[in-house]
């Protein structure tokens, strides 16, 4: 069954499949996997996790940032190996377990507490060992997968050059077959390269004489021919081992070519697009871990006789950090079950495994990028927030804040810095409108026909729950679709070159996306609990849509004002006037119902 026939299946199964059809397309409730339906041996798998970190890592984060221990990381990967945790995406027949997409989601958010380790165990279980598992051979999956997957051997991943970071295509290491043509040497320089202290195999890649395209090399620490710089002094995440690598001469066997020649750059593209939203749902888990303590933090502070967490000013930060963690995980739970919904409906219509991942990941590569912006984007917020409620010990170095302030800074440049990412969900947007897989043009026509109409008053059923707060969602989408139509005919082939204009257009498709990811999952969990039972998650859902279309329209503003004029931008003020506009609610007291039941829990509650 080709791609297409299995695509076209599935949507009549699942309304929203394709990639960024969310723009387009009105998602039913039913529709969305909510983190609530995780099973009880998904939730034991977590906790699993989150007690290694508890025994295992935060008892020694002083010294593991220290690196006084070389010994320390490589043994922590070495336990968590002992435990499965380096193996839950690996199938079961190369040493793993062969968990779903979902579940290694729920385990990346777990360790995602982790500070410095969680960045050596997710470059270890992805960048380093999924390009093997998804583009090796036969014999290059059973050679490696399963001492990958038990952390015998670990894995690292040399792309970044010193002038070839977001242009990975431009590096300039090479490969020269050997004239016995039985290996390949590779010459060249490498930096950033987590986990490359102690690394055991190298996903390394370098361009085969004067190829145009880099090509991806096994490589193994025991090949000769690699040299490092000492550790890099980092102003975070300083436990992660990072240093420069040098190739000179690496002899390295023809059969360890990963893939086929010239295709490197589109492995590292595609394993991107998995990083991407593994480390947006892993700053979630860091997130949450940050929130934790400094709500523990504000009920044990006194001043003025009383707790900090009485506070009006402090229920405003612990609320807002609180509903921007709920929001964003709706979100990455939303798309990962749909990643794993095409990628069963890929394997049911005959293709191989490891193939329909990558293409179930290629369909959502929208979404992961969204996610990887807004996942790292409210862990930052997160931590600036717990400095804040923790106030001068925030600042302290003997507070637990310091640490996650440092450490979260560098999630907005791993995996593509959140300018590039930004840039790329508009650019994926418009390239698949203009192969005809996504229909854009007819709903942007709609809108366009909408503006000159007269607004429809007519009564409507507007007493179920969130009625009124789905039209405000329908109608933020058509604000984004306004904008961005009028920028492509304002600007047509240039509009790559309006980066500014290209920015507030993802951050419009941004926000339409995860506020109606939490407006859909609390309308299911309603649906569930009952109305009742429900009202934290409701004002939740209600403070994020207000904040989302406030961003939305300020965006949309800031574009419109950066290409339109005169009577244009009269017109489009007043089209995005009326596409922005949401009732009046009292976010105050929204606020202080979330931040009040947190409070109470004394944790992250949900």
């Amino acid at each position: 069954m080709s791609s297409q026939k299995i695509m076209s299946t599935l949507t009549e199964t699942k309304k929203a499949i394709k990639g960024g059809e969310f723009l387009i397309r009105e998602t039913q409730a039913h529709e969305i996997f909510i983190p609530e339906e995780f099973t009880e041996e998904q939730k034991m798998i977590a906790q699993t996790c989150k007690d290694f970190l508890k025994q295992e890592v935060y008892p020694h984060l002083d010294l593991i940032d220290s690196q006084k221990d070389p010994k320390l990381m490589p043994s922590l990967l070495d336990k968590a190996g002992a435990l499965g945790l380096l193996g839950t995406s690996v199938p079961q027949e190369l040493g793993g377990f062969g968990m779903d997409f979902n579940t290694t989601m729920l385990v990346a958010e777990a360790v995602g507490g982790g500070y410095s380790f969680a960045v050596a165990i997710s470059a270890h279980t992805g960048i380093g060992t999924l390009p093997i598992l998804y583009y090796g051979n036969d014999a290059q999956k059973k050679k490696y997968i399963p001492k990958l997957a038990s952390g015998e051997w670990k894995a690292s991943y040399c792309l970044t050059e010193p002038d070839s970071g977001s242009d990975a295509n431009s590096g300039k290491t090479k490969a020269k077959l050997t004239a016995d043509g039985k290996h390949y040497l590779i010459t060249g320089q490498k930096m950033w390269i987590t986990n490359g202290g102690f690394a055991d195999v190298f996903i390394v890649f370098a361009k085969i004489d004067n190829d145009k395209n880099l090509t991806a090399f096994i490589v193994e620490k025991d090949f000769g021919g690699i040299t490092m710089n000492e550790e890099e002094k980092k102003m975070g995440i300083k436990g992660s081992s990072t240093r420069q690598i040098f190739f000179n001469d690496c002899k390295v066997p023809v059969e360890n070519l990963l893939s086929e020649r010239e295709n490197g750059f589109k492995i590292a593209v595609n394993i991107l697009n998995i990083g991407r939203i593994k480390l947006g749902v892993g700053a979630l888990g860091g997130s949450k871990g940050t929130i934790s303590q400094a709500i523990k933090y504000s009920n044990e502070r006194k001043q003025f006789g009383v707790a900090i967490s009485t506070f009006g000013a402090i229920k405003h930060k612990i609320a807002e950090v609180v509903t921007k963690i709920f929001a964003s995980e709706s979100a990455h739970y939303r798309a990962s079950q749909n990643i794993d919904d095409a990628y069963n409906a890929f394997v049911a219509g005959g293709m191989d495994s490891g193939q329909a991942r990558l293409k179930a990941l290629e369909e959502f590569a929208i979404e992961c990028a969204i996610l990887k912006v807004h996942g790292s984007e409210v862990l930052d917020f997160s931590v600036d927030e717990g400095v804040q409620i923790y106030g001068g010990m925030g600042f302290s170095a003997e507070g637990p804040m310091d640490r996650a302030y440092r450490d979260a800074r560098i999630n907005r440049i791993f995996e593509g810095t959140n300018e590039i990412n930004r840039l790329l969900t508009i650019d994926m947007l418009l390239k698949r409108a203009m192969k005809g897989t996504l229909d854009l043009m007819t709903p942007a026509m709609a809108v366009q026909k909408e503006l000159t109409s007269i607004p429809d008053f007519g009564a409507s059923d507007d007493t179920a729950l969130f009625a009124k707060e789905k039209k405000a969602l329908a109608n933020l989408k058509k604000a984004g679709l306004m904008v961005s139509g009028a920028a492509i005919q304002k600007f047509m082939m240039k509009l790559s070159d309006e980066q500014e204009i290209l920015m507030n257009l993802a951050d419009m498709l941004i926000e339409g996306y995860v506020a109606e990811s939490v407006i859909l999952r609390v309308e299911k969990l309603v649906g569930v609990r009952g109305e009742k039972a429900c009202e934290v998650e409701i004002a939740m859902a209600m403070i994020y849509l207000h904040y989302a279309i406030e961003k939305a329209a300020g965006a949309g503003k800031q574009a419109i004002y950066g290409f339109a004029e005169g009577d244009e931008l009269r017109f489009m003020m007043l089209g995005l006037k009326r596409f922005t506009k949401i009732d009046a609610y009292n976010l105050k007291e929204a606020r202080r119902k979330v931040a009040n039941y947190a409070i109470g829990k004394g944790e992250y509650p949900f």
